[in-house]
């Protein structure tokens, strides 16, 4: 069963991740998509970085987003204490089915939908919004026209970039320039990064990569002695 974040608990990160269901992402990426952040989740270097702290664990928050107006909640904030805790999530992706949403690309309100999320978590050390997607925003307002929003303070937006392959599984210039728009555009706050997915089918890889980059940066710096 999954239970909502106590409150008043201590809170290492609060984590919510956006996935992009928008049109460009058929049924077989959308499962890719899913079913790659459930294998994530589930990695063994990654329920460890996300158990590292069991005084203080991170809150996770999972929602899909597409046109203006057009998102969906997955889980609602979740405190995650145990690899059972995981394991709970990862059966709920696995079996979440696609919806009808907008079929346009409006990565401007995902953010904004993102942030009133996290402002609910604010006695959490760091919150961080991350936002996968497979193009550039097409609708609603741009991604730079709301990162000046008050809401947005002291909150870290990440980009994980999902391109397309060229020939001989190498990045295309498209994904080149895709990075290049979420670096300019998303991205936004404290150690801020896009991480890059080389296709749907490379999605869990990166999404691996992406999570343990995020944890573990709130790890050393605790270890460190820095907020």
């Amino acid at each position: 069963m999954l239970l909502a974040a106590p409150a008043g608990a201590a809170c290492r990160q609060a984590l919510a991740l956006g996935l992009d269901v928008s049109d460009s992402v058929d049924a077989r990426e959308y499962r890719l998509q899913m079913d790659g952040l459930a294998g994530a989740l589930l990695k063994g270097e990654v329920q460890q970085a996300f158990l590292a702290f069991p005084d203080a664990p991170v809150r996770l928050y999972i929602f899909e987003w597409a046109g203006s107006g057009s998102r969906r909640l997955i889980l609602d904030w979740h405190e995650i204490a145990s690899a059972s805790d995981l394991q709970a999530v990862a059966d709920l992706l696995r079996r979440t089915g696609r919806m009808p949403m907008d079929p346009a690309t409006a990565i401007g309100e995902a953010m904004r939908a993102g942030a009133g999320a996290l402002a609910a978590q604010g006695e959490c050390w760091r919150r961080v919004l991350d936002l996968s997607g497979d193009g550039e925003s097409n609708s609603g307002a741009r991604p730079r026209e709301v990162r000046g929003d008050a809401a947005f303070a002291g909150i870290t937006v990440n980009g994980l970039v999902i391109g397309q392959v060229a020939r001989g599984g190498r990045r295309s210039a498209g994904i080149a320039q895709l990075q290049a728009y979420y670096a300019a555009e998303v991205i936004l706050g404290p150690d801020a990064f896009t991480e890059v997915a080389l296709g749907f089918d490379d999605f869990e890889a990166a999404m691996t990569r992406k999570l343990l980059r995020e944890l573990q940066s709130i790890a050393i710096s605790r270890l460190d002695g820095r907020d």
